[in-house]
């Protein structure tokens, strides 16, 4: 199996109508495409900087690692 580094937890709380066609691709990419969605993903460098890039729009929950 592969070492999981833990996860990070992100909530959609802006709309990404009027912005940068960017930054609706970067919403998607983070699998949020409405408000108060909630996607959990593996947190790595790429994640963070796709936060980083929309970071406006969303809310981060960090998840603290088991073990």
């Amino acid at each position: 199996m592969a070492d999981t580094t833990g996860t990070v937890t992100v909530e959609q709380i802006g709309s990404p109508i009027r912005r940068e066609g960017k930054q609706r691709q970067t919403l998607i990419g983070l699998k949020l495409n409405r408000l108060h969605r909630v996607s959990t993903l593996p947190d790595n460098p790429a994640t963070r900087g796709m936060i980083e890039a929309v970071k406006h729009l969303v809310r981060v929950h960090d998840t603290p690692s088991r073990g």
